[in-house]
């Protein structure tokens, strides 16, 4: 579709060409839709449609019990599905006002630390990928697959995990998780090391990224940045060190910023994170080493109104029965009251405004999904760049369409 431009009398008529760059474009990494203006191959302006999977998610919480909605969460950013997991139960336990053992807040550091490393190491790889460089993406994915194994041993899923519990974990880490986390510690530096050298110095990448994309810290503030895209503008905002959750101020590491906003500096800052997250890990490893005898076997709150009882309890004890039945059949009620609570996912601030009634389903919920803000920004992103330009955009920002699209 061509478009005719009128410029002053005596001179040439101008044309500009229109391009739908999705829904079902596979650089888009999602099924959402822009509708570009083109100047050859230079992008005059952009239009940017979400909905092609809409699923109600928020609408769908309001009928279900607490624990229901977990999967939900899986369904956000489903590229490192468990720290939605952990920010929902979380923002339950807020409510609910349950104290969770130090044991459980360690755990939990440990898998959403790997998510995300995980998510970082998929965002990165596939920036190389847009721009040409495929060996980053093939290299570092078997390291994606050993996290997922840790996932699978801990909860038998991997992908879309809804791993955890309201109040802890479902079981206790068996030495198997241990022995995948021990490898993944040893192995995984010298590997990043070397993704980092295939890229952050490479000619042509730096020629890719750099200036690509960029946003000043004042509009990426205006706009609601969080997570990577914020911090590589120069903002130092992490809600891990701002707002502490599960005990993360236990732990020493650095929030990595960047400085002009661009496509590199997202790339950096995430390269980055990777490194701390690994230190986090390793701390919350050895912390939970220090746990023995009966503190050692601790993975979840004492909360028998809300979490689950064992199988072997459910079957020979009369109380367990009692609350393993009103658990599932949604038959406990919740406080009344709203909360709101936010944890650093892995492309940013992560949040869940809950309002209870009383009743045995939330009375509304909202999920506050960083990608959805971060689109908003895409037009002015990429306008005035090249249509190549606005790929690799749309990959350092990390768009995850199940996210924006709840």
């Amino acid at each position: 579709m061509s478009e005719h431009i009128l410029l002053p009398e005596g001179s040439i008529e101008k044309q500009t060409t229109t391009l739908n760059l999705g829904p079902t474009h596979p650089a888009t990494h999602g099924v959402f839709q822009n509708v570009l203006e083109l100047d050859g191959e230079r992008i005059l302006k952009s239009t940017s449609t979400i909905g092609y999977i809409h699923r109600a998610f928020e609408k769908i919480a309001e009928r279900r019990p607490l624990y229901q909605i977990t999967p939900l969460t899986d369904r956000l950013n489903y590229c490192s599905s468990p720290i939605n997991n952990m920010g929902w139960h979380i923002t339950c336990e807020k409510l609910l006002g349950l104290q969770i053992p130090k044991r459980v807040d360690y755990l939990r550091v440990i898998i959403m630390e790997l998510s995300r490393i995980s998510d970082h190491l998929i965002c990165n790889s596939i920036v190389g990928v847009d721009s040409g460089a495929y060996t980053g993406f093939l290299y570092v994915m078997q390291y994606r697959e050993l996290i997922y194994e840790i996932y699978e041993e801990i909860c038998g899923s991997r992908l879309t995990t809804t791993i955890g519990r309201i109040g802890g974990f479902e079981r206790n880490f068996t030495p198997a998780a241990f022995q995948n986390l021990a490898k993944f510690l040893k192995e995984y530096p010298g590997v990043l090391k070397e993704f980092e050298n295939l890229f952050t110095r490479n000619r042509i990448f730096m020629d890719r990224t750099i200036g690509c994309g960029p946003i000043a810290a004042d509009r990426a503030l205006n706009y609601g940045f969080t997570g990577p895209n914020l911090r590589a503008a120069g903002v130092d905002y992490d809600v891990r060190i701002h707002t502490p959750y599960s005990s993360y101020e236990d732990f020493d590491f650095t929030i990595p910023v960047g400085t002009t906003g661009d496509c590199y500096d997202r790339f950096l800052v995430r390269n980055e994170e990777m490194w701390q997250s690994l230190s986090i890990i390793q701390q919350a490893y050895q912390k939970v080493q220090e746990f023995k005898g009966a503190d050692a076997e601790v993975f979840h709150a004492d909360a028998p109104a809300y979490y689950l009882p064992a199988k072997k309890d459910v079957y020979t004890k009369m109380e367990a029965l009692i609350y393993h039945f009103k658990i599932v059949m949604g038959e406990t009620e919740m406080p009344a009251g709203e909360v709101y609570s936010s944890i650093e996912a892995a492309n940013g601030e992560l949040g869940f405004y809950l309002v209870s009634d009383g009743g045995r389903t939330p009375y509304r919920l909202h999920f506050r999904r960083p990608c959805f803000i971060y689109y908003q920004a895409f037009e002015e992103l990429v306008k005035g760049g090249m249509l190549s330009d606005a790929i690799i955009t749309m990959s350092s920002l990390n768009l995850i369409a199940g996210e924006m699209d709840a």
